[in-house]
């Protein structure tokens, strides 16, 4: 449409999901593509929440095109994936294998599979029935980027793209597997005189830049035999046009719901967007975002049908916003304000009851690393730049680990030599290069970071309800946040307008959780890093947190230039039975529970289960999150104690007589090991799995086997994924995924037929439960029998060292284990004195108890002797 040295068109992305991927008995279960655009290359990837799919990304490069935003459709037959490309010279079709014609069975027991990306080299792209150049037609629109395209019922495939006279051109190719030829139709408006003042007219006497009915946004709906299509134009007028009958249907002016001046009405509309949404309950809906320089509006309607085939907008709701940019639109992209701190994005979008929506993303890492006297400097950037880089160039440079760390230090060593002008310089001297050049190689990570962590679109699976926010250089899933959580992280704004009702059934015990809620916030904007590092080096250290809760509040009172503490005390004040909020509050995060066991299922439906988000991705989702809320929790907790402390310093003040003081105390009591109960977990839900050679994990089995415990672990010998792993990323993918689906999907009278996945009920389950499961005080021990099982023995030791001083669940078991791990390091005194020190718990904790029972399952006659002659005799 314009020669190749035409500018470049911004980046843009999209997603598409199988029908049947929320459908339980499915090949294409939990499966989509998305992908993203920029200039001449396209990049596609296929995921799999259940299985790892082989050769499912691509690279596409259109030489001397650019690819139109939006300018990608995927579309499903039975037998075939298509995938339509628009660039601003040419169309495209890529005609792919349907998965359920790949792989035939429905019943999914593989680990891994292949894409339907994996023989796309054999495609020839520049087969004349699947590639056209879009022909000099005059009247196309050079100056639009608006396209759509869609399959018809007779495999044909569509391209549509605006002419110059406010209609559209329309390109039909054959079908792929048939013969015919490419052909245009445009698509008129039904007034010869409107074409005539408004397309035909010179530019130069117009005096704007295109027609003012000229299409800015299409969309299309198909039908059985025809296809709708509807045009946002720049006269913010929405036309609707029968493909099959080349008729314009409807003309709405949607300024009569926009409660504009005349400006809007004389400027043209270049920033308004649409996207359809249909249902065969509800019917179709539009959603339109509507432009204007301060303040854009987005308007849903429903297509009503009227008589003559004719049709009209019912208008369903409007939302108005101030901090939505010109780029956004609705159901299917996203409209995003970044606010002042570099990489702090807000995100929102709309709910049915016409509400804004917050969604919390991950901030950037600071943009400066303090390093104190006693760190390495290679440490402490290494690790902060290494998540910037281990999470969102993976491909290039999976982690900062040994190898990494080797290649970095290969690239910096000359740099250092070069800065050295000396034979010898003080470690003072060498210190101070190492923190500058680590410091610029974190900045680049930063940089790298901040430019892929660009939002580009909203991906929704309106099967499974999923939402995705496609990024320039990564995938980001959408998870429901819990309610204690929410409250902690939602803005001020936000929270005063919080819905009291929503949050608990008691109006006013809602009210009492939200001030105190308030309270915490208020402290934990207060804590400086320094104060931060306190508490944290209290948990590693194994020193009570209270006291380092009372060390920061006395910081907090000696730093107190803004009367943040008088901010404190009056919205104390509001709180009309502190001890019964924070009561509340503990409860919502206590996972001290024991997971139930599952039932007994048939083997068509353990078979079924059995690969259920399974794969890396989702294995990297659901820890994530999990990690997310260990972390957020411990920052609550953390400002909770420091509430607590300054609570019992006003004593009479806020809490009344002995017996609330004492309360107090009893409630502070709980907070300490819940505090620690989320650093464990947060900790190892960061904390590196060891590669383990496979020999060496065969060992070790036969070694558990004598034991008879390797049952219960489920663990097979393989080597670990070639990406880095977490501990707790480990844990889900060996062990804990198969009980919690188990657990899930053990309703009796289930049929799998007719079970339809909720992602965000999914979601939400999984991580409690897998809470459930990492909670220390639960007699469950899966965990550490889990890092045992794959020889992860540092990470256990270190593991029973920052739970000993406090957990009083799985004692005996916490000493056998760590005499496993003094055996395999060849300190065989070491072990023998934790077999012992185990001995006295035998008989009363579940784990220890396997090791004695008989093979009927009934406990030995004499547990404790059985103990001392299968562990300690030999």
């Amino acid at each position: 449409r314009v020669g190749p040295g035409a500018g470049r068109y911004a980046d843009s992305a999209g997603g598409f999901c199988y029908q049947e991927s929320a459908q339980l008995v499915s090949v294409t279960r939990n499966r989509f593509i998305h992908w993203t655009t920029s200039g001449d290359t396209l990049e596609l990837v296929e995921e799999s929440l259940d299985i790892n799919l082989l050769n499912n990304a691509i690279r596409l490069k259109i030489q001397n095109c650019s690819l139109l935003p939006g300018g990608v459709h995927v579309c499903e037959t039975q037998n075939l994936i298509i995938i339509l490309i628009l660039t601003n010279q040419t169309v495209h079709r890529l005609v792919l294998p349907h998965p359920a014609r790949m792989y035939r069975s429905e019943l999914i027991t593989e680990g891994q599979m292949q894409s339907v990306f994996t023989d796309i080299g054999k495609v020839n792209f520049r087969d004349p029935s699947n590639y056209h150049m879009i022909p000099s037609i005059p009247g196309l629109a050079s100056n639009s980027t608006a396209s759509a395209a869609w399959l018809s019922s007779d495999g044909e495939a569509l391209f549509a793209l605006p002419s110059a006279s406010g209609g559209i051109f329309v390109l039909k190719l054959p079908p792929h597997d048939g013969h015919g030829i490419v052909s245009v139709v445009e698509l008129k408006q039904s007034s010869v005189m409107q074409r005539l003042l408004t397309g035909w007219m010179p530019t130069a006497i117009r005096g704007d830049q295109g027609p003012s009915d000229l299409p800015v946004s299409l969309s299309v709906h198909c039908l059985e035999h025809d296809a709708f299509l509807f045009a946002l134009c720049q006269d913010h007028k929405l036309r609707m046009w029968s493909y099959k009958d080349q008729m314009c249907l409807m003309v709405a002016d949607l300024l009569e719901f926009v409660p504009v001046n005349k400006d809007l009405r004389l400027a043209a509309g270049t920033g308004h967007r649409l996207r359809l949404a249909y249902s065969q309950s509800l019917g179709l809906y539009l959603g339109v975002y509507m432009h204007a320089p301060k303040r854009g509006q987005f308007c849903v309607f429903q297509l009503v049908s009227t008589e003559s085939n004719r049709y009209s907008l019912d208008h369903i709701s409007s939302l108005f916003t101030s901090q939505v940019s010109a780029s956004a639109t609705l159901l299917g992209e996203v409209g995003w304000d970044i606010k002042g701190v570099v990489g702090r994005v807000s995100l929102e979008e709309v709910n049915i009851a016409g509400q804004w929506n917050q969604v919390f993303v991950q901030p950037l890492p600071e943009e400066e690393v303090t390093i104190r006297d006693d760190q390495d400097p290679r440490v402490s950037e290494q690790y902060m730049g290494g998540r910037a880089v281990k999470y969102h160039c993976s491909a290039e440079l999976p982690s900062l680990g040994s190898q990494t760390l080797t290649c970095c230090s290969a690239v910096f060593s000359p740099q250092l030599q070069g800065s050295v002008t000396e034979y010898e310089v003080s470690q003072e001297e060498f210190r101070q290069l190492q923190v500058e050049f680590w410091s610029k190689f974190y900045a680049c990570c930063l940089q790298y970071q901040e430019a892929l962590s660009c939002p580009l679109a909203l991906h929704l699976n309106p099967y499974t309800n999923m939402v995705c926010l496609l990024k320039k250089g990564f995938l980001s899933f959408l998870v429901p946040c819990s309610l204690v959580d929410h409250l902690y992280l939602l803005p001020d704004a936000h929270l005063l307008t919080e819905d009291d009702s929503t949050i608990f059934d008691d109006l006013e015990m809602s009210r009492d959780v939200v001030c105190l809620v308030q309270c915490l916030r208020l402290i934990g904007e207060s804590i400086s890093m320094e104060m931060a590092f306190i508490m944290e080096m209290a948990c590693s250290r194994l020193q009570p947190p209270e006291k380092a809760a009372e060390q920061i509040l006395e910081d907090l009172i000696a730093n107190d230039t803004e009367n943040v503490m008088e901010d404190i005390h009056s919205k104390l004040q509001e709180i009309r039975n502190p001890i019964h909020a924070i009561g509340v509050l503990i409860r919502e995060m206590d996972y001290e529970m024991e997971l139930e066991m599952e039932r007994a299922q048939p083997l068509n439906v353990r078979m079924n289960l059995s690969q259920l988000y399974g794969s890396g991705t989702a294995v990297t989702v659901v820890c994530r999150g999990v990690c997310k809320m260990a972390t957020t929790r411990f920052l609550i907790c953390r400002d909770l104690l420091i509430l607590q402390q300054l609570l019992l310093r006003l004593g009479d003040m806020i809490l009344g007589g002995g017996q609330l003081f004492q309360s107090q105390q009893d409630l502070l009591h709980r907070t300490s090991p819940l505090l620690l109960s989320y650093y464990l977990i947060s900790w190892a839900s960061q904390c590196l799995a060891s590669d383990v050679p496979v020999d060496t994990l065969e060992s070790n089995l036969q070694h558990l086997s004598v034991l008879e415990l390797t049952d219960t672990t489920a663990l097979t010998p393989h080597k670990l994924v070639s990406s880095p792993q977490t501990i707790v990323e480990l844990f889900f993918q060996e062990v804990s995924r198969k009980h919690i689906i188990s657990h899930l999907f053990s309703q009796p009278n289930t049929s799998l037929s007719e079970t339809s996945l909720n992602w965000p009920h999914l979601i939400t389950a999984i991580a409690a439960d897998l809470l459930s499961l990492l909670w220390p005080s639960n007699p469950g021990f899966l965990f550490p029998e889990c890092l045992m099982g794959s020889c992860q023995y540092t990470q256990l030791q270190e593991y029973i060292r920052l739970l000993q001083p406090w957990c009083h669940v799985n004692v005996g078991s916490c000493r056998f284990l760590m005499g496993r791990c003094y055996l395999v390091m060849g300190e065989g005194h070491k072990a023998l004195d934790c077999f012992c020190q185990a001995a006295s718990e035998v008989g009363k904790e579940e784990f220890l108890d396997r090791l004695i029972r008989a093979e009927d399952g009934e406990m030995a006659s004499t547990p404790r002797l059985q103990y001392y002659d299968k562990v300690l005799l030999p």
